[in-house]
């Protein structure tokens, strides 16, 4: 405000003032501002953080401030959105038989293992941001020997437009050579998105779930043809009981 006030008001008196000064002044106050305790411990906090700041500084020196101000935040935000991306892809989980990776109750695990490794259960969990869909490709193509894959978005709240097409391309990928999907917990705003982009028209109707367990129950009796496992979907039977005990 000050500073707007000589400006406007007391130009011509400023005017005066020898160019010089005006430098001198500058450099006074450009030395003050910088924290100097930051700068001797900035690279043994993040290097990545530290070059950031040394580019900006080096692009005000001799380039422009908008400029360096401008380069600095985009570089920024590219780093953070790498690392979010990074963070967000160990919600994304793949597995063909039952162990820590995806919590599983004790019918569920004994219905994987049944499958004997011909059901894919691609469970993901959180928000899906749109660096996400690169680990949902990477996590489909590492498993191909499956003959029903199960997509498990119960716990997914929200779901962007590139992770929703890798999901559909995961889906047409598996229709295409013949194989089962279901689709479990869809809901909401995630339901929507995947409503809009025709997903949900490429898996059957009857193999839309809000049920894992129940899907669970259905592919194990598309890739079993010797025993029908109908009874592992009632509530009330006890995790420790063999899936022949299960059967009606």
């Amino acid at each position: 405000v000050i500073l707007m006030i000589v400006v406007l008001g007391a130009g011509s008196l400023t005017a005066q003032i020898p160019m010089a000064v005006l430098a001198g002044i500058a450099l006074q106050v450009g030395i003050k501002i910088i924290d100097w305790g930051f700068l001797k411990r900035a690279h043994d906090i993040s290097w990545k953080s530290a070059i950031i700041m040394y580019a900006v500084i080096g692009l005000t020196v001799f380039v422009d401030l908008i400029a360096a101000v401008g380069i600095g935040v985009f570089i920024a935000n590219v780093l953070t959105i790498d690392r979010l991306t990074q963070l967000k892809s160990e919600d994304v989980k793949a597995i063909t038989d039952a162990d820590d990776a995806i919590v599983l109750d004790n019918d569920e695990k004994e219905l994987l293992d049944r499958a004997e490794g011909r059901i894919l259960l691609f469970h993901l969990s959180g928000p899906m941001i749109f660096g996400v869909s690169k680990a949902i490709s990477r996590q489909h193509t590492l498993l191909n020997n499956y003959e029903v894959l199960i997509v498990d978005l119960a716990e997914v709240p929200h779901m962007g437009v590139t992770s929703a097409l890798a999901i559909e391309n995961a889906i047409q990928e598996t229709v295409d050579t013949g194989r089962h999907v279901f689709l479990v917990g869809a809901s909401g705003s995630v339901k929507r998105r995947l409503e809009k982009l025709g997903v949900l028209n490429i898996v059957p109707s009857e193999n839309l779930l809000n049920d894992r367990r129940q899907a669970l129950v259905k592919a194990v009796s598309l890739v079993t043809s010797d025993v029908n496992i109908n009874g592992a979907a009632q509530n009330g039977v006890k995790g420790q009981t063999r899936i022949d005990t299960l059967i009606k």
